[in-house]
């Protein structure tokens, strides 16, 4: 079976550092490489957040990340 997604207008943020959305907090790794990454709580539970993401509202007031390529794929602007 195929099946297409309902249309639904998204609320969504570009982050690129923390202050950009107020649902990203600050990731603490000791791994270098992952400074300036952030955390979010999502239904799933917690992932990580890097620059670029963007932060997607859901339907519910959920809050959780997409990668921009997988953004772009999906969305289109309703503006």
């Amino acid at each position: 079976m195929k099946f297409r997604k309902k249309p639904v207008i998204i609320e969504a943020t570009q982050w690129f550092k923390l202050g950009d959305h107020d649902k990203v907090e600050k990731f603490f790794a000791e791994d270098p490489e992952k400074l300036g990454y952030g955390w979010i709580q999502t239904l799933e539970g917690g992932h990580i957040v890097t620059p670029g993401d963007w932060i997607i509202t859901g339907v519910h007031g959920e809050h959780y990340p997409c990668k921009p390529d997988i953004f772009e794929l999906t969305y289109e602007s309703a503006e």
